[in-house]
């Protein structure tokens, strides 16, 4: 890994992932009702078609919510709400492609349980709570009050 000394390290700096995998659990529930209310807001325009396409419709808002939200602030608004953020491997903040490369991979892992399932159990006991995508992308997710 090229940039490994840009990220917080585990051990000496402690205080960036203290908490941050119940953090993501939580932000992951806030996210889930957010996309929730944004995909029934949008039924009733589709003159209620879209219930026949009713989890394509869900999987499109999530998809374009975590893209839009981690492309802006690197965060989406349950995470805003956590007091997280995801980092790039080399230390800086999501860019559109990485947001985009991330929120594929966190759509792929949430399509198989197996994936998701060691996600999970990766972010509670890795030292950076990395999740499967993180760990292929080389990001983190870290407390926001500690800057870096």
């Amino acid at each position: 890994m090229m940039y490994a000394n840009a990220l917080p390290d585990p051990e000496y700096q402690a205080e960036f992932y203290e908490g941050v995998a119940l953090k993501r659990g939580l932000a992951w529930v806030v996210d889930t009702i957010l996309t929730a209310i944004i995909t029934a807001l949008i039924v009733p325009f589709t003159a209620f078609t879209a219930l026949f396409f009713l989890p394509l419709l869900y999987l499109t808002v999530n998809f374009a919510y975590r893209w839009m939200t981690l492309s802006g602030k690197s965060a989406t608004f349950g995470m805003r709400l956590a007091a997280i953020e995801f980092r790039r491997a080399d230390g800086q903040p999501f860019d559109s492609g990485t947001a985009a490369l991330h929120t594929l991979g966190y759509a792929i892992s949430m399509a198989f349980v197996l994936p998701q399932v060691l996600s999970i159990f990766m972010m509670i006991f890795g030292p950076r709570g990395q999740g499967l995508t993180d760990t292929v992308l080389g990001t983190v997710a870290v407390n926001r009050v500690a800057r870096f």
